[in-house]
């Protein structure tokens, strides 16, 4: 059974990505609404169903669902966090779950490098005292890329694929998580450091922690001090991760550059000094997967079925020990 909602279903099964799920399986032609239980016809079908495939829009697979669900195998998530999805008591029925997260975190992380690059020579900041003052800027007394610091504020999915693709520049890599230890650091090319140290050390310094009450303004004043003049801040994450006031009133000062693909709130609201800085640059959340690379997430979540029907172990399994981690 399909669980997402018309509009990520056409984007997600695209015409080649449907032909390959209508190969492995049997796809009802029902989904839900606002609720699993809600239409007679969805209730009539989910007994014979072995599998969700989830999507945006999904209503909440809980305990009411599950009972009405007695083959259900597994649930693949053809987006990223399932966190708000999938009652944890699926995982006490012994129901697989797979997420598309990684799907979305590739061109997330090409977007973070691209950036990290553009960062390094100060091009953004440059991009836009040449659009303001009509002239070539000069790029002297930048300090360019070669040999810079970069920081990784969070370990994850994304952070991970950043750090393994900063492996073939010339820049040292810090990286801070609670979760990581210094050897895991090491094998992505990285120094595990603290938070204060990471902030202190780095020439730029990117966000990659996920959303949770105890990350809520994680990226303080405290800590955007300790940033050196000059320094870069990229957020690919979520804008609530940094204090709004503190980031603006470091921007303002001129202090630090930042490039913000998310903001807090989102968008901004017009009158926001942060729309007019030469030395922020923000996209309206665009990082992630957008246009055709969100077929990818089809791909991912096909891929999967095909795993599951050939008794192969799912590639992306979330256990249930994650789901505390998960944004």
């Amino acid at each position: 059974m399909l669980a997402m909602n018309d509009a990520s279903r056409d984007r997600v099964l695209v015409p080649r990505v449907r032909a390959r799920l209508d190969a492995v399986a049997t796809v009802l032609p029902v989904g839900p609404g606002n609720s699993f239980l809600d239409d007679p016809a969805i209730v009539a079908a989910l007994p014979d169903v072995d599998v969700l495939l989830t999507g945006w829009g999904c209503p909440r697979i809980g305990p009411e669902v599950l009972e009405a669900a007695p083959k259900l195998q597994a649930i693949l998530h053809a987006a990223g966090s399932v966190k708000h999805i999938v009652d944890p008591i699926a995982f006490d029925r012994g129901i697989q779950v797979s997420s598309a997260a990684f799907a979305n975190a590739l061109p997330v992380a090409e977007f973070t490098v691209a950036a990290i690059v553009l960062a390094g020579k100060r091009a953004f900041r440059l991009a836009a005292q040449y659009r303001i003052e009509r002239r070539k800027a000069d790029p002297h007394g930048m300090p360019g890329s070669y040999g810079t610091t970069v920081g990784l504020l969070g370990a994850s999915r994304i952070a991970r694929l950043v750090a393994e693709r900063l492996k073939t520049y010339d820049l040292e890599v810090l990286i801070s998580d609670p979760y990581l230890n210094a050897d895991e650091a090491a094998g992505l090319g990285a120094e595990l450091v603290s938070n204060d140290e990471l902030f202190r050390r780095s020439d730029i310094l990117s966000v990659h922690a996920p959303l949770l009450p105890e990350t809520t303004g994680l990226v303080d004043a405290h800590l955007l001090g300790l940033l050196k003049d000059g320094s870069v801040l990229i957020n690919t994450a979520r804008g609530k991760i940094i204090d709004a006031a503190a980031l603006e009133a470091e921007c303002v000062a001129g202090r630090i550059d930042a490039v913000l693909d998310v903001t807090d709130p989102e968008p901004l609201p017009a009158e926001s000094p942060l729309l007019d800085l030469p030395n922020v640059f923000i996209t309206p959340h665009v990082a992630g997967a957008v246009g055709n690379e969100i077929a990818r997430l089809g791909e991912l979540a096909v891929s999967e079925l095909e795993h599951l029907a050939a008794g192969r172990p799912l590639q992306h399994a979330i256990s249930p020990s994650e789901i505390g981690r998960l944004a």
